[in-house]
């Protein structure tokens, strides 16, 4: 076990035993009746929630790589879809954010690196046989905000969007906090 895991394991024998969770308990459905979709960048981490006055139980959090939609029908799409129905989510937000580092990403730089720590030169072609390219699966995009006008469509386009969600597209800078309206719902 690593030196950070086992930091981590100790921390939480204390948070546990000093009941410091109890200040974080709330149900499961978030009082603002909103999912959002943001990156998983370490600087939004505190960040994005105090920019947009969400505290513990008001969202529905979901993270990755860029904010990004890529396919109507991925695990991104199926988490928001069960928040809307299952969690009494409302509304949907993709927040994307200024200096990501899904921007011009490629996969052949991943692979390098992939490569580098010891994966099988095979894997490309694994992954192919497997019906997946690589190159598609493994890219960034060009502009932070053409990408969340197409994660945002990609969302508004699902058959299984309950007629009339809001869906909104912003993004955030992560040196100041700032939010940036681009693509709101009509409301």
């Amino acid at each position: 076990m690593s030196e950070v895991v086992k930091s981590i394991l100790e921390h939480n024998q204390q948070f546990v035993q000093n009941k410091e969770y109890e200040t974080f308990q709330t149900d499961k459905f978030p009082n603002k009746r909103i999912v959002v979709l943001t990156c998983m960048d370490t600087r939004l981490i505190e960040l994005l929630p105090k920019a947009m006055g969400i505290q513990n139980g008001d969202a529905k959090l979901i993270r990755n790589a860029g904010a990004m939609i890529t396919d109507p029908y991925d695990s991104i799409t199926r988490s928001i879809l069960v928040a809307l129905y299952e969690l009494k989510a409302e509304e949907v937000l993709i927040v994307g954010h200024y200096g990501c580092g899904m921007t011009g990403l490629q996969a052949g730089q991943v692979l390098e690196k992939a490569y580098d720590r010891g994966v099988s030169s095979d894997a490309e072609a694994v992954m192919h046989a497997e019906g997946v390219s690589v190159h598609e699966w493994l890219r960034g995009f060009s502009d932070v905000e053409d990408n969340v006008h197409q994660s945002v469509q990609v969302m508004r386009n699902h058959p299984l969007l309950p007629p009339g969600t809001p869906v909104h597209g912003l993004v955030i800078s992560p040196e100041t906090g700032e939010l940036t309206s681009l693509d709101m719902a009509d409301m």
